[in-house]
């Protein structure tokens, strides 16, 4: 005799539950989901939770120091020039002449 539905899926709900298995839910912008289908094609891989798997199982395999590089990309930093920073300045003073009352007074 064949397995109902709810049995079915109550043995998988079982399943879950002893392997502890968690769902990860994602929500990527078309650059992303484009470099994932990229991914999973030059792979051969055609479910995309095998491939986020594989991918995560690879980076860990990797190390930590390794890891690090891929997941840790260099920052810009801005650094403004002696002239913006002192029209910033100047514009700041401006704006607390403008509307006098927010600034902080040191007691005497």
């Amino acid at each position: 005799m064949a397995v109902s539905q709810k049995d079915r899926s109550a043995k998988t709900a079982r399943k879950r539950v002893a392997v502890a298995e968690e769902e990860l839910r994602l929500r990527v912008r078309p650059g992303t989901r484009q470099a994932l289908a990229d991914l999973m094609e030059w792979a051969g891989i055609t479910e995309q939770g095998e491939a986020m798997t594989l991918m995560i199982q690879h980076l860990h395999t990797m190390g930590s120091a390794k890891c690090q590089l891929l997941l840790n990309p260099p920052r810009h930093v801005f650094e403004p020039t002696e002239i913006v920073a002192r029209e910033f300045r100047i514009k700041s003073l401006l704006a607390i002449q403008k509307d006098p009352g927010d600034e902080i007074i040191e007691p005497n």
